[in-house]
């Protein structure tokens, strides 16, 4: 029974520090068809031991399309400028809805917290 109880405490104090974690973006000055360069990226309640954050961007309406990602240094940032990390950048026939995920990790690579945002293109 402690095993179990001992188990569900770590869970939990695993989705409290995910649920500090905020993030948001705007397409800013992302050109269509492929900009290589991220968009502005905003961040809030990053863990304090982050050491790297992980980015990934996918299509919701055209979930099997690689658009890759990146990954920053972290050095206490509350912003990424455009450009950050290099990816492949929208460009869908008609509108599209992407979301960029991020990991925040610490020195060992294990993952401390997660946020994720959601926007329109164009």
């Amino acid at each position: 029974m402690r095993i179990v109880l001992a188990c569900g405490f770590a869970v939990a104090m695993t989705t409290a520090a995910s649920a500090n974690m905020g993030m948001n973006f705007s397409w800013g000055p992302t050109a269509k068809c492929f900009d290589p360069k991220s968009p502005p990226i905003t961040l809030s309640g990053v863990p304090a031991e982050t050491k790297k954050l992980q980015f990934k961007m996918v299509d919701l309406d055209a979930i099997d399309f690689t658009h890759g990602g990146g990954t920053v240094v972290f050095g206490g940032q509350k912003s990424l400028a455009y450009g950050a990390f290099s990816y492949r950048g929208p460009c869908p026939p008609q509108p599209h809805t992407y979301e960029i995920s991020v990991k925040a990790l610490d020195g060992n690579g294990k993952t401390i917290a997660t946020a994720k945002a959601r926007k329109r293109f164009p």
